[in-house]
């Protein structure tokens, strides 16, 4: 039983088997039946050089169908500067984990310090954590964090107008932990004030979750909804999409109480999914409800700057009773991701994204409603993402821009049909889909 890539000598070997008394490896799987030991040889491929593992990958690559993405619904196409990716694969970044010891993790507790900082100055909160594992998660700790604020209420109202995944992910934490939950329902495409301000009428809702730009893409005017919630004694949530705070209304404008969201749009490339990075923010006053870590800032016994972790409400470093939240680890590297992007796009570089996207959604849009086979679903504010009404087969419109190479017009469950547009998108390529559905009859 020889291994090739493990480092123990025979004679290291030797003395573990004699500390463990046993006379061979072999001797240490004798507890498990014979007919469950594998003797035969393993059917594994012939040994490559590193040229031909490297063709064999790229021939693997070029099965793949790459489409232009025109679609949102949570993951969006942002551009990732390429120092970005250099920076985060760093050794001493790309592996590090847990700064456990301060004193040997000033790097490390650095930059998850800078992270809090540029979250609460885009979501105008006070102090923030890092980080969640991704926007559904940081949504579902929200509310937790308003039932463990508003003492003897379980009630929770999340907004329909949510993304579908954050509401799963909302439902199940909800459901595991004994709460109740009620949907505010949605009119003309936001949510209802009105359906919001009766649901607060029993006085037995610990807080309520809304979106700042819902699943429509439409950016929700949030006026009076602060004074409507904190009236009833509960916490105001709000879900955002980090980016677009650069140019839009930030939480803390609207009053609310916490802000939580996916930071994938600032520079996670979409990765088939992940991973990426939750963030969650709220007012001093709430802090110690905040689950996962906060890195603070102090001096040394020399009078220097340095950071350590305090305000610990992980499991792993109190009473497992005493936790805020069982998330025990975070998306520590895609916190720095998101901190060294940001630290390169600068407040400019931000607002320069949002400007794109909006031209360019807003130039898709005009242009699909001139083909006359679209139609508006809502009259509302939109930035990057929308969604339409179109006379077209759904299915057959889905799969004709696919094999052009476009992923777009993601359905709903209401029938409307959505597009997204970011900073990555030419007008050649919108122009490009456009002529693919004027074919369409």
């Amino acid at each position: 039983m020889a291994f090739a890539y493990f480092p123990h000598t025979p004679d290291d070997i030797r003395q573990m088997l004699q500390r463990t008394g046993v006379s061979s490896l072999e001797d240490l799987y004798a507890d498990v039946p014979e007919k469950f030991i594998y003797r035969k040889e393993y059917d594994l491929p012939d040994a490559m050089t590193e040229m031909e593992v490297r063709r064999y990958f790229e021939d693997l690559d070029k099965s793949n169908t790459k489409l232009t993405v025109f679609c949102g619904a949570g993951a969006y196409d942002h551009y990732t500067p390429s120092a970005v990716e250099y920076i985060v694969s760093r050794s001493e970044f790309l592996t590090a984990y847990t700064p456990y010891q301060a004193e040997i993790s000033q790097g490390t507790l650095r930059y998850i310090f800078e992270f809090q900082s540029m979250v609460c100055g885009l979501t105008g909160m006070d102090c923030a954590n890092a980080s969640m594992y991704d926007g559904p998660t940081s949504a579902a700790e929200a509310m937790l964090m308003c039932v463990a604020s508003v003492k003897k209420r379980k009630r929770v109202l999340v907004s329909s107008s949510l993304l579908p995944n954050v509401l799963d992910v909302v439902r199940t934490y909800a459901g595991y932990h004994g709460l109740q939950l009620d949907t505010v329902c949605v009119k003309d495409g936001e949510t209802s004030l009105e359906d919001l301000v009766e649901k607060l009428s029993g006085g037995d809702v610990a807080g309520v979750l809304v979106p700042g730009i819902n699943r429509y893409g439409i950016i929700e005017d949030l006026s009076g909804y602060a004074d409507a919630v904190h009236a009833a004694g509960a916490l105001l949530a709000v879900y955002s999409d980090p980016s677009s705070l650069a140019v839009l209304k930030t939480p803390g404008e609207w009053g609310a109480d916490i802000a939580c969201g996916d930071a994938q749009t600032l520079g996670i490339p979409l990765s088939f999914g992940g991973p990426y990075a939750g963030f969650l923010a709220c007012r001093k006053d709430l802090m110690r409800k905040l689950p996962g870590r906060i890195v603070g800032a102090t001096t040394d016994a020399d009078g220097k700057r340095s950071f350590v972790l305090t305000l610990q409400a992980r499991e792993q470093h109190i009473r497992r009773e005493k936790a805020t939240s069982n998330i025990c680890s975070n998306q520590s590297l895609m916190a720095l991701f998101v901190t060294v992007y940001l630290s390169l796009m600068g407040p400019d570089g931000l607002r320069k994204v949002n400007d794109l996207s909006y031209g360019g959604a807003h130039y898709l849009h005009d242009r699909l409603l001139a083909t006359g086979k679209f139609t508006d679903a809502f009259d509302k504010p939109f930035l990057k993402e929308f969604v339409m009404k179109t006379s077209l087969d759904i299915p057959a419109l889905q799969q004709a821009l696919m094999d052009a190479g476009f992923f777009a017009a993601l359905q709903t469950e209401e029938g409307y049909v959505s597009f997204c547009v970011t900073e990555r998108r030419t007008r050649e390529e919108i122009d490009a889909l456009v002529d693919v559905i004027n074919l369409m009859r």
